[in-house]
């Protein structure tokens, strides 16, 4: 068996794993670190960053048995503690030419041929931004991606969260009982979401309804103090506020697997909570995949069950 060098960790990368891991955010560390303790050799490939959205939020607070900790020391203590102490390796690069559908699956790595018996895609989804001035300096700083993750560092102050789906106006309920204030800003002046919801948010006395307008731009010195809206009339108005949460929607880039992997109109790989997709040996986890939730916690708990059924499907071939 042909070996190469990595220099992730000063190891030999094989050819072939039993399971390789696309993806090294929570879904994918967790998923490596069951598959590991199972006995499995176990890769995971990453392009960016190891630790996926996470590793860039300073607080995490919302996470069971974890009473407080930044996003890059749970990923470092997930992924080099956990997930590599059991043997799973760790490469750097980006994923291309995908052949899922055999029994022997087969991907290439920045030039590299790799084969696998199973393959777990856990490679997220990331954020729409809005991409106006300050959103980037601000992240993690007063801009954040989600109300139920950041909330509660927003209690008693003001905040403006950004967007018209049910995303939206359920996170805006959802700070309303814990801010003073929740400006909802949306582009238009109807919603894209539950009749309900809808009414529920108009009528709710903290939230201010702000239509036709956007986030011109974020301000701040050390973190957010302000936002300065635009209407479609030109007209700019600021607001005062100390958290922005964006909830324009996710954007998953699963184009790659398709048509092999089957994806739902949005973009997602298609699969339920046994984390099967339509192909057998191929398992999905945490962000990417279709479901109700997208939490650390259900990134965890998909990754290991993605885990187990690979470890499954290994033993009904052997």
């Amino acid at each position: 068996m042909k070996e190469t060098f990595c220099k992730e960790r000063q190891v030999r990368l094989v050819e072939h794993y039993q399971v390789v891991i696309i993806g090294g955010g929570t879904a994918g560390f967790s998923a490596a670190l069951y598959a590991a303790r199972s006995g499995l050799s176990v890769l995971v490939v990453e392009n960016n960053l190891p630790g996926g959205q996470i590793v860039t939020s300073p607080d995490v607070e919302n996470y069971p048995g974890i009473e407080h900790i930044s996003g890059f020391d749970f990923v470092e203590t997930l992924k080099r503690r956990r997930a590599e102490s059991f043997g799973a390796q760790l490469l750097s690069g980006q994923p291309s030419e995908y052949a899922l559908s055999g029994t022997k699956k087969t991907l290439t790595v920045s030039g590299k041929t790799i084969t696998a018996d199973t393959v777990i895609i856990a490679n997220g989804a990331k954020h729409r931004k809005l991409g106006c001035p300050g959103e980037e300096e601000f992240s993690g700083r007063g801009v954040s991606y989600c109300a139920t993750c950041d909330g509660a560092f927003f209690r008693g102050k003001d905040v403006c969260i950004v967007g018209g789906g049910n995303t939206a106006l359920d996170d805006a309920l959802y700070l309303a009982k814990l801010c003073r204030k929740v400006y909802l800003v949306h582009r238009r002046d109807s919603f894209r979401a539950s009749a309900i919801t809808v009414d529920a948010v108009l009528k709710h006395e903290k939230i201010e309804f702000i239509p036709n307008s956007q986030v011109k731009q974020i301000r701040g010195g050390m973190k957010v103090e302000s936002v300065l809206l635009v209407d479609k009339q030109g007209n700019e108005s600021e607001r005062k506020v100390d958290g922005v949460f964006v909830a324009v929607g996710l954007q998953p880039e699963n184009k790659e697997f398709a048509p092999e992997v089957t994806l739902d109109e949005a973009g997602y790989i298609v699969a339920d909570e046994s984390c099967k997709t339509n192909l057998p040996g191929v398992f999905v986890a945490g962000d990417t995949r279709t479901k109700l939730l997208r939490q650390l916690v259900t990134a965890a708990a998909d990754g290991a069950v993605a885990a187990t059924q690979a470890a499954q499907y290994l033993q009904e071939l052997a």
